[in-house]
């Protein structure tokens, strides 16, 4: 699965990740907020929809993305 960040806002950012985008809002994902844009394009996919952020030390799955209401452990920074 190919994976690559395909745009970054003041709001949050983009994701493209096997032939579908995805949103990431700093509200629900706020460890990429303020984060330099090395950091965030660093993305690896493993496995079955699980993304990793080394440099910033994050996993998330497509479905916390999805749906980040189901998961509400959440960092507060």
């Amino acid at each position: 699965m190919e994976t690559e960040v395909t745009n970054i806002s003041s709001h949050g950012l983009w994701i493209l990740s096997d032939n579908r985008e995805y949103f990431l809002s700093y509200e629900n994902f706020p460890w990429f907020k303020n984060k330099t844009i090395n950091d965030i394009t660093k993305v690896e996919s493993f496995g079955q929809g699980h993304l990793y952020w080394e440099n910033l030390d994050v996993d998330l799955s497509l479905e916390m993305i999805e749906h980040p209401e189901r998961f509400p452990l959440q960092a507060h920074t």
